[in-house]
């Protein structure tokens, strides 16, 4: 038989480990909540340790521990621990005795920026999407590839099917022809020396040639329509945006049967981008 856990001879837990309580113990087993649904049960070191964060991020210029503690309603002894820690973790840095934010800290404010950016291009797409009735679609040229950032669609106006890898076949459709058409003639011609074109459907340009000069063709903010260059059955419209030095565009699309509504919606579509790119502050840095 083991030896009591009260009694003088019971072994000590190894080095590094420690007994859990039975406050652990439900912590674990109902992360939700406690067993009878009480309130989820919150861990207090990591409020304390969000407080700190937050009041670090509320001066600019760093505030020395004993504010920070007094600010985040703690203990000294406590709010130094806590501060080692994060500080330790990346979180925070000290300088010159002020803590200030550190390069974690700042990779999750970027990360949440880029999310509010994504989120408000999505909400701008559907918006004209459900105005203008057709699939429409965000794209940028960033480090040498085509990458489609954002596409509003729905059941009835489905986008068109990535049937063909977009970033090898930007000669075959709209997006990458318009983000091709506003490259200057290096980067053009490194993306078709990694890309080169050729025919995945009947209509589609044949070779770099053809394409450069029809590139070549195009008027500044004209839109680019491709008919079934990429997709038999589908139509599509994409025009550049200028906002910074990045190449983008927007495009719509349409089943072939209504090739009619593509240059209209289009021009809809950009007169509307038109009004408001500046308020949205489309972010190429997205």
């Amino acid at each position: 038989m083991s030896a009591d856990a009260t009694s003088p001879h019971a072994m000590p837990p190894p080095l590094g480990c420690r007994t859990h309580s039975y406050d652990d113990v439900q912590a674990e087993a109902h992360p939700e909540g406690g067993p009878t649904g009480a309130p989820p049960t919150l861990i207090g070191s990591v409020q304390r340790a969000m407080r700190l964060l937050e009041a670090v991020a509320s001066h600019e210029e760093g505030a020395p521990a004993k504010q920070l503690a007094r600010e985040a309603g703690l203990a000294l002894p406590t709010a130094y621990h806590l501060l080692r820690t994060l500080a330790h973790e990346g979180y925070l840095r000290k300088e010159k005795g002020l803590f200030v934010l550190g390069a974690a800290a700042e990779r999750l404010s970027g990360s949440a920026t880029q999310q509010n950016r994504r989120g408000m291009i999505t909400d701008a797409l559907q918006h004209w999407r459900d105005a203008i009735g057709v699939p429409v679609y965000f794209s940028v040229y960033r480090e040498g590839e085509i990458e489609v950032v954002a596409v509003a669609d729905t059941p009835g106006n489905p986008a068109v099917a990535e049937w063909a890898d977009f970033r090898e076949t930007g000669h075959a459709h709209a997006i990458g022809q318009c983000l091709l058409a506003q490259l200057d003639d290096e980067s053009r011609r490194d993306h078709l020396d990694r890309y080169p074109a050729h025919s995945i459907t009947p209509y589609t340009v044949r070779d770099d040639r053809s394409l450069l000069r029809r590139l070549n063709e195009l008027g500044r903010m004209q839109p680019v329509v491709e008919r079934q260059e990429y997709a038999l059955g589908t139509v599509c419209a994409a025009f550049p945006i200028t906002v910074g030095s990045t190449a983008a565009t927007m495009a719509v699309s349409l089943p072939s049967h209504q090739a009619g509504r593509l240059l209209p919606a289009a021009r809809q579509l950009q007169n509307e981008v038109g009004k408001l790119v500046r308020t949205l502050a489309f972010s190429i840095s997205i």
